[in-house]
């Protein structure tokens, strides 16, 4: 279990969760319907937890 990151996957699962709710409001506050500001918002949580996941392991293979 050396050189496992705990951080890691919290902070990952953090930013899909903040994004989605970021966005989601974001969608609603500017006049689209619940059902698709929520899909919407869940596009964009998938694509921010990518980019940290490719960032996180970019940076580890170094």
């Amino acid at each position: 279990m050396r050189g496992y990151n705990l951080w890691r996957p919290i902070f990952l699962i953090l930013i899909a969760l903040l994004t989605n709710g970021l966005v989601t409001n974001l969608c609603v506050l500017f006049g689209m319907t619940q059902e698709a500001a929520g899909n919407i918002g869940f596009v964009a949580m998938m694509l921010a937890a990518l980019i940290v996941y490719t960032r996180f392991t970019k940076n580890r293979r170094k």
